[in-house]
């Protein structure tokens, strides 16, 4: 599939020219729909909305577009083009391996900001993937892979030349990517002179991670979490018992994890677990109301996991890394996955608003271990609401990571994904 010409990449030509008109107006019809897909979501938006938002009629928007999908597609492509723009500004700026992982962190936040300042466009969360055609979804795939490549080399060089601590470079890189997926979203609801102290949260956790001192990964610390997963197991059962139609759920949260909502069928659902479909219509009125107790029952998983991490006997720092293991393990097993939050704009703007409610509620405690730990002197941190939007958009992109890598020992899996949070990547 060809690449769509980026959306701000300049050409010679001058602001009378028609070329130059025609990329201006595109320019303008991407960065307005990505404006909507994050904040409505993709599915949800609407050309109309698009044209009207840009007081342009429907038959002037198809002259740049023909279909939504299409525009989804462009939009995704031009925040693509932008992620390797941003590489390819970062090699040029300097060659130290760990420089670079940061600046890239950096300036995603940097173009979020400078878009909600009416400095710069806005580029669209590419987290609706799965709701566009076969093709169009495994070009982008493959542009996604491609930037993973190039900041997992950064990690790599690092690594090679002492610079960076040992670290599993491939499960490091994808948990600072998962990081900032819903950055779009926390920064649009922090006031500027909040988000502006992103940028120095950022390189401290990197850098340094959240326990102080000279405390550092281990061989045997991954062996302390050999409980977790009994933990997880007696939660679950007691799930069972309160939610008869947890086999549909779960089987809904593979199929909303994998196809998003549009994506998803019934006739999947009910095929993959050999039922008919009046059997789903028995328990669920619709797809969208599968949707909505999908989501009640993540919140319902992770609120058991915190209740049952907030019993052990360790330090509110620990509690915290026990909970991201744990959650990690859960989403990774047959005990999982929880449901994404890729899909929560195909609720309606009630629903959603009652699980985020509900989703902040938990994420506020890690919040209160977050302060625990700085109070006690074990977390170094200097912008806890940025770190915790961190780890929450982590936790969010742990699900199917059997996909990035072999799960044999898992547990060792889920601690070298969120060792970057809590030791950062220089040398200790």
């Amino acid at each position: 599939m060809p690449r769509p010409s980026p959306a701000n990449k300049e050409t010679p030509g001058t602001p009378f020219s028609r070329g130059a008109q025609h990329r201006a107006k595109r320019s303008a019809i991407l960065s307005c729909a990505a404006q909507l897909f994050n904040t409505k979501g993709a599915r949800s938006t609407t050309l109309a909305d698009v044209s009207d938002k840009l007081g342009l009629t429907k038959t002037s928007l198809y002259y740049y577009v023909r279909t939504k999908e299409d525009l989804i597609y462009q939009c995704y492509a031009a925040t693509f083009e932008r992620m390797h723009a941003t590489l390819d500004q970062v090699e040029l700026e300097t060659d130290v391996p760990l420089e670079r992982v940061i600046r890239v962190m950096e300036q995603h936040i940097d173009t979020i900001r400078d878009a909600l300042a009416g400095r710069g466009d806005y580029y669209a969360a590419p987290i609706e993937i799965a709701v566009l055609p076969v093709e169009q979804c495994s070009f982008l795939e493959i542009e996604y892979l491609t930037v993973f490549k190039r900041f997992r080399g950064y990690i790599r060089d690092g690594i090679s030349a002492g610079s960076i601590r040992d670290c599993h470079s491939t499960s490091t890189a994808r948990a600072l990517l998962t990081a900032l997926d819903w950055s779009f979203y926390w920064l649009y609801e922090m006031p500027e002179s909040q988000s502006s102290d992103a940028k120095a949260a950022i390189r401290t956790l990197v850098t340094s991670g959240l326990l102080a001192g000279n405390a550092h990964p281990n061989a045997s610390e991954a062996t302390s979490y050999d409980k977790a997963l009994n933990a997880i197991e007696g939660f679950n059962r007691e799930a069972q018992n309160r939610i008869k139609q947890e086999a549909f759920l779960r089987a809904g949260i593979r199929q909303f994890n994998q196809k998003g909502f549009s994506g998803t069928s019934l006739d999947d659902i009910a095929e993959s677990l050999n039922v008919s479909k009046g059997a789903f219509y028995y328990h669920f009125s619709n797809k969208e109301a599968l949707l909505m107790q999908c989501y009640e029952f993540g919140i319902d998983q992770l609120g058991g996991l915190i209740d049952s991490v907030a019993k052990l006997d360790l330090s509110p720092a620990h509690k915290l890394k026990r909970i991201c293991i744990s959650t990690f393990l859960s989403q990774n097993s047959d005990l999982g996955p929880m449901i994404r939050y890729n899909s929560i704009t195909s609720l309606p703007p009630s629903l959603r608003r009652q699980i985020l409610a509900r989703t902040e509620a938990h994420h506020a405690r890690l919040s209160d271990l977050l302060s625990a730990g700085a109070a006690q002197g074990e977390v170094n941190v200097n912008n806890m609401v940025v770190v915790r939007h961190l780890l929450v958009g982590a936790l969010n992109g742990v699900a199917d990571f059997h996909r990035w890598r072999r799960l044999d020992n898992p547990i060792q899996a889920a601690s070298d994904f969120f060792d970057v949070f809590f030791y950062g990547l220089a040398p200790r």
